[in-house]
């Protein structure tokens, strides 16, 4: 039977060991993702004791890896060859960032080059390596109100949408999509506000399902458009532009930092993602026919 991925809400309270009943939080932090996978463990047994019978690790990751469905074929390929279950903490990516940074998570699986190399630079993060990459794409209405289908030109897409008065539904949640999105307003000299502006605060299924409801226009990764289904009158308009490369790292959160920090089993991991297998994994990992990401780990 293959393991299953078990998502980590940080929002939940741990429990009370000895009876069941959720206690007020405490630190460290990490103690209370770790409670909130595991629930209560049952009378006269420790966490530690768990913890040695099931061998596992939390990656910190994105909503877009998520979403995309690729967990599903990747996880449990890496814990049939190693034996070691990941956890998954699914946040935008600077959120997932700030929780490696506090030692919430073991390893690192983002797409924010920038952030993630200030966050190995700060001594957060060991060495930032190269895993897969997909594009990003502009979504909207099929009727495409601000006359941007066909363009290959990200500037140029978000100026019409811009100067169109639609709706562009943004994340805004400090994710990498987010950080990407703004990168490209930026180049246009555009910054973007009003009415047709729209923050969602969620992650990208979620801003997907209100561009669907509003016919409004959006950025979106690649691989979690292919495996979003309430597309309604949604389809793909601008894509093409070199800018628009997407390229995610896996990074091991630095043990000298967090010594709790479960090195050796995040270092296992980090090294099978990158491997033959793991790079397997990701080519085959396909959506109707369609590549949801391309392998392009380096030789180390």
């Amino acid at each position: 039977m293959k393991p299953s991925v078990q998502p980590v809400h940080a929002s939940h309270s741990p429990a009370d060991p000895a009876t069941c009943a959720p206690v007020a939080r405490r630190r460290p932090r990490r103690t209370l993702l770790l409670a909130a996978v595991g629930g209560c463990v049952g009378l006269g047994l420790s966490l530690s004791v768990a913890q040695a019978a099931e061998p596992f690790i939390v990656m910190a990751s994105t909503t877009s890896t998520e979403n995309s469905g690729l967990f599903k074929v990747l996880l449990p390929a890496f814990t049939a060859a190693t034996g070691i279950e990941v956890r998954v903490v699914a946040q935008g990516t600077g959120q997932a960032i700030e929780t490696a940074r506090r030692g919430d998570a073991d390893v690192l699986f983002v797409h924010n080059r920038k952030a993630e190399d200030a966050f190995v630079a700060a001594g957060d993060g060991l060495a930032r390596r190269d895993v897969m990459y997909n594009d990003f794409v502009i979504v909207g209405p099929s009727s495409d109100p601000a006359g941007v289908a066909g363009g290959k030109d990200v500037t140029a897409a978000l100026t019409a949408i811009a100067g169109s008065g639609q709706p562009f539904l943004s994340r805004g949640d400090k994710s990498g999509t987010h950080a990407a999105e703004l990168r490209y307003w930026k180049a246009a000299g555009i910054a973007p506000s009003g009415a047709w502006y729209r923050e969602t605060g969620s992650g990208m299924g979620a801003t997907l399902n209100v561009a669907s409801g509003s016919d409004g226009y959006a950025l979106t990764d690649r691989g979690t458009w292919l495996n979003f289904s309430n597309r309604g009158k949604l389809r793909i308009l601008v894509e093409g532009d070199p800018k628009l490369f997407n390229p995610y790292g896996v990074i091991v959160v630095n043990p000298a930092r967090h010594p709790h920090v479960k090195a050796r089993q995040a270092q296992a991991f980090a090294d099978w993602i990158v491997s033959e297998q793991g790079q397997a994994a990701i080519a085959g990992y396909q959506i109707n026919g369609e590549p949801a990401f391309f392998p392009n780990a380096k030789t180390q």
